[in-house]
């Protein structure tokens, strides 16, 4: 790799983890809060830690929405990780204050990096316990079947999650890699171009997380696409 792939620090939580993991597959990484070091990266994971409205508030007053947005502009690879998922839409409802706004409210929505149109959205329900934790199964869509990120990785796999908000159903089915059934069916991955999400975190999900880690160290070097 001609530079690193660069894990975006944004200030909320320990990122080591993550580069740990794509290290673990043979990946370079480095963790960098620097737009500068973001858009010359070959490769950008943004994790997920933090609440929608601060990681976005950080992003856009530090220039690194702008850096990202650059990069994934110019076709660096990218990957997004739970919250990092969520960011790459137009919106998201996860405000600061923790409270949860109707939907007229005009108070609901933080804009996002609109890199792909749709909203990220509160799970709510009085039956299943919220927030989401724990293994839970990913089903490919044929979109998915042939995402490079998927490859390898059998329908059905159990990956694993720790999230309140997901992909809501405004997200365009042809960038739906997977899709996840907890309290509501939603996209627990995405895929357009050199674009890719996942809602769960691979680098808890054991041989199956490492699989995909290492199709993605896998895509930056070029080996697919």
């Amino acid at each position: 790799m001609a530079a690193p792939i660069v894990v975006v620090d944004y200030h909320k939580g320990n990122l080591l983890s993550v580069v740990r993991g794509l290290s673990e597959v043979g990946g370079e990484a480095s963790i960098s809060d620097d737009p500068a070091v973001i858009a010359g990266a070959s490769g950008i994971v943004l994790p997920g830690v933090g609440s929608f409205e601060d990681a976005m508030s950080y992003m856009n007053e530090s220039g690194q929405a702008d850096a990202v947005r650059e990069a994934v502009g110019r076709g660096v690879p990218f990957l997004g990780i739970c919250l990092g998922l969520q960011l790459l839409f137009e919106r998201g409802d996860e405000r600061t204050d923790g409270k949860l706004h109707g939907a007229s409210d005009p108070e609901r929505w933080v804009d996002g990096l609109g890199v792909l149109r749709g909203s990220a959205t509160r799970l709510r329900s009085g039956r299943l316990k919220v927030p989401h934790v724990g293994w839970d199964q990913i089903h490919l869509s044929a979109h998915g079947q042939a995402c490079p990120l998927f490859r390898g990785v059998p329908e059905g796999a159990n990956v694993y999650f720790t999230h309140s908000y997901a992909l809501d159903d405004d997200v365009e089915d042809k960038v739906v890699a997977t899709r996840t059934h907890y309290v509501r069916s939603f996209a627990s991955s995405v895929w357009s171009d050199n674009v890719y999400g996942v809602q769960f975190h691979p680098e808890k999900s054991s041989a199956t997380g490492l699989r995909i880690l290492t199709n993605y160290v896998d895509i930056v070097r070029g080996g697919a696409r």
